[in-house]
């Protein structure tokens, strides 16, 4: 309880501070003007754009039900939870300077573990001075996949693809801390690099961090709302050398119900896919884990299909150890039926902007992922290749720019894995309203 009074203690503290620092312009006559806006969130700032601040948020509320091979007895189970709950604050300081702190009060969000607690899913200082280039440093998911970098606020489905369990390291903090350099070179090219350090839930043995690193480059041609053509390549790498973790491959294969690292999920009757690896993997098992991505996309109208492919390569590292493969993609396709296009920032796609303010915007889509892997150590040693089929078809109402309705029908088949029924398919359903400020 005092981590919470005093996070929201400290976001207030710093918007005032902010806002003390930005309004001194117009208290002593010799600065410049204020500019209030209140539209998505309140925000603050002068009109030479060196100081400003904005607070906004999102809440996300689902609800899941599921059966078969989502449950360990296949019967059916149901969750509510808040995915994300996040207060959100940023801006600008001193021109060359921005700065983003982004708090989740829920129980559920990310894979951190904070049964008691929420988190700062990112709390960052840039440096802007050099632009095109940005330097990032503090607390923040690197750069990894499309559909990462698209906001959990505006990816059409309401849980990202399976391909990204795969590589859950290769684009999450894991509560470390990086730094991160990324530019733009005209209007079609997208550049990032950047070095993490944290912790995958165990310590190394001699105490010092792993380190991981990212690579991400981006090439659109096309890239306007409506009229989009994008390529992207991903490279992550860390050392497990000395290191002992939780190697487990998992999937909640779009479900997150099943457990969602927090509570108000089926409880022991959550069945979660396990595709390889071990946990409680000891130091010294295996070395370098890599991952390589790929990406494309294409948007005409309110027409859009995008994918990313993800393989993965844990090297073994001791004499009795084999090395473990995993590969995954997805394709979707999306469609907005009232004819509004996604709109498209370099790098990522963002929101739909409903034309009618009444209807508001409809948008269909489905989603097909696809994950496999091959591990031939303990458990795995005399079982074929995991792998996971997953059907996602859905729907979104973007009410206005705040509010989202949507949901979606999750049917999976497995092949070499069984709940304890033995059941090797499942299907649900996710329904999410959402609200952002």
């Amino acid at each position: 309880m005092i981590r919470k009074h005093f996070a929201g203690f400290a976001a207030s503290a710093m918007a005032l501070a902010i806002s003390a620092q930005a309004f001194a312009g117009t208290v002593t006559t010799d600065g410049a003007d204020i500019v209030v806006k209140t539209k998505g969130g309140l925000e603050v700032g002068t009109t030479d754009k060196a100081f400003s601040f904005k607070l906004g948020g999102r809440l996300q509320a689902d609800y899941s039900r599921f059966d078969g091979f989502y449950t360990v007895n296949g019967d059916t189970a149901d969750a509510g939870y808040f995915r994300r709950a996040f207060l959100e604050l940023g801006g600008v300081a001193f021109t060359d300077w921005a700065y983003q702190i982004n708090y989740d009060f829920s129980h559920n969000a990310g894979g951190d573990n904070r049964k008691e607690d929420g988190y700062f899913d990112e709390a960052s200082i840039a440096y802007t001075g050099f632009n095109p280039v940005v330097i990032k440093m503090g607390r923040f998911d690197p750069d990894f996949g499309l559909e990462k970098a698209t906001s959990s606020k505006w990816v059409t489905a309401q849980e990202r693809n399976a391909a990204y369990d795969l590589v859950d390291w290769a684009n999450a903090h894991d509560g470390g801390m990086g730094i991160q350099v990324a530019g733009t070179y005209g209007a079609s090219l997208y550049g990032s690099a950047g070095v993490i350090a944290k912790d995958p839930n165990n310590a190394a043995d001699d105490g010092d961090s792993v380190k991981q690193f990212n690579l991400r480059g981006v090439f659109a041609p096309m890239h306007e709302a409506g009229n989009v053509l994008h390529l992207g390549v991903n490279y992550a790498q860390r050392d497990l050398s000395e290191t002992s973790y939780d190697g487990r491959i998992r999937s909640r294969l779009g479900m997150r119900g099943v457990s969602t690292d927090g509570g108000q999920d089926a409880g022991t009757n959550g069945n979660r896919l396990v595709l390889a690896g071990a946990n409680n993997t000891p130091s010294g098992a295996y070395d370098t884990d890599s991952a390589l991505g790929l990406e494309g996309a294409f948007a005409t109208g309110p027409f859009s299909i995008q994918g990313e492919y993800i393989t993965r390569e844990v090297e073994a590292d001791a004499a009795n150890r084999e090395d473990i493969d995993a590969d995954g993609y997805y394709v979707q396709l999306a469609y907005t039926l009232t004819g509004e296009a996604r709109d498209y920032k370099l790098g990522k796609f963002d929101k739909i902007k409903p034309a009618n303010k009444q209807m508001g915007a409809w948008e269909v889509f489905y989603r097909y992922d696809n994950i496999s892997a091959e591990d031939d150590n303990g458990a795995f040693a005399n079982i074929d290749d995991v792998e996971a089929k997953v059907h996602n078809l859905g729907v979104n109402w973007y009410a206005n720019e705040a509010v989202k309705i949507g949901g979606y029908y999750v049917m999976t088949k497995v092949d070499n894995a069984t709940n304890a029924n033995g059941d090797d398919d499942g299907d649900g359903f996710v329904v999410r309203a959402q609200y952002v400020f």
